[in-house]
């Protein structure tokens, strides 16, 4: 036992002794803080009149850490933030900066009539940013505002009137199916989707993608009140002929009225997709899933469009032009067995036939 007393007693002294100098050492350190609390709040008043002591500024992050940051925040934070700063508004501004590449993520796969795709390409098809001196928050506010227009002769947003019957509203937005077949942006596939608010529908009102733009004569169409998809393709000009065919994965929710409502497709890694919300309590949105591929378009570029049935006061506007749709959307296994299509061909001529056929039976009937 006096061993273990006497080693219990050697084994303490050493921490006996180490809290020893610390507590000394810190009545050294008050004493020394007493000492000289004036000289340090006199260097104290002294830095706040001058400003903090030479080192890392502001402008240090612009080599590097800055546009990491600057990659988390959305447009209008990005305003704020030009608004703020001379040195933050000339970092946005230039190539591959903030705006640049916001407006690459968010038009990818977009070309827009007279301003092109949202970077540049060269003349065999490659886009390129360096040696450009251009204003990409400014291009990226011409993008927002004119891919959500439509072409002569509405040349709006907004179609608020449509003059003839069976008239087609062209996008100034066309869809480059050779950009979106890369179909990755930072990592992740990517589409486009597009949305379009339909307020006042006083006859009937379909969401259309055509393939005119490359020289086909093809087109898929959602009606939005029957729920259905149609594919057709004209194969004769004069006297027109159509060959169609159509399937309808959604169900009929109008009962005879015009659609009022959202509408909108997504266009993803050569697959297509629609969706609709209408304007009524509790509705939600549904979506056909992907339906079709582009099997049917030719050239490398589609244009999306409405077609209106009838004349009228109308209130139709674009509201989206982005990459990611209201809800998710899966392949639709039904749509991609061709025997769920039904039939939906068109014959002109067969028709001047049997409006010839009537006329000789009126004529007969009245002799």
């Amino acid at each position: 036992g006096r061993f273990a007393d006497s080693a219990a007693a050697a084994a303490a002294a050493p921490r006996e002794e180490a809290a020893s100098r610390g507590e000394f050492r810190d009545r050294r350190l008050s004493a020394s803080l007493r000492q000289h609390r004036p000289l340090l709040t006199s260097a104290w008043r002294s830095e706040a009149r001058s400003g903090p002591a030479p080192g890392m500024i502001f402008g240090d992050l612009a080599h590097g850490p800055y546009y990491t940051i600057a990659s988390f925040l959305d447009a209008r934070t990005l305003c704020k933030l030009d608004a703020a700063c001379k040195l933050t508004r000339s970092l946005n501004r230039t190539n591959n900066g903030p705006w640049f590449e916001m407006g690459c993520a968010a038009y990818f796969g977009m070309e827009v009539d007279g301003l092109g795709t949202f970077q540049p390409e060269d003349s065999d098809g490659a886009k390129h940013a360096e040696g450009l001196r251009l204003d990409w928050k400014g291009r990226y506010g011409n993008f927002r505002e004119q891919a959500r227009m439509f072409r002569e002769p509405f040349s709006a947003a907004e179609i608020s009137a449509v003059d003839q019957a069976d008239e087609i509203a062209y996008g100034r937005c066309k869809l480059r199916i050779d950009i979106l077949a890369q179909g990755v942006v930072r990592g992740a596939a990517q589409g486009v989707y597009l949305e379009v608010s339909v307020a006042a529908n006083p006859d009937n009102v379909s969401l259309a993608i055509v393939d005119f733009e490359g020289g086909g004569c093809s087109s898929v169409t959602f009606s939005p009140d029957t729920g259905a998809v149609i594919r057709e393709r004209k194969v004769r000009e004069s006297p027109r002929k159509v060959e169609g065919s159509y399937i309808q994965p959604l169900a009929s929710i109008t009962s005879g009225q015009g659609f009022e409502g959202s509408m909108g497709f997504y266009l993803c890694r050569g697959q297509l997709a629609f969706f609709r919300k209408p304007f009524v309590s509790d509705a939600a949105w549904e979506t056909t899933g992907f339906v079709t591929d582009l099997s049917w378009a030719e050239g490398k570029r589609l244009t999306p469009c409405l077609a209106f049935r009838d004349t009228g006061a109308y209130s139709v506007r674009t509201t989206v032009v982005g990459a990611t749709p209201p809800i998710a959307a899966s392949q639709s296994a039904a749509a991609y067995n061709e025997a769920n299509w039904r039939s939906l061909d068109w014959d002109a001529g067969d028709e001047e036939d049997e409006a010839g056929e009537e006329e000789e039976e009126d004529e007969l009937l009245a002799q």
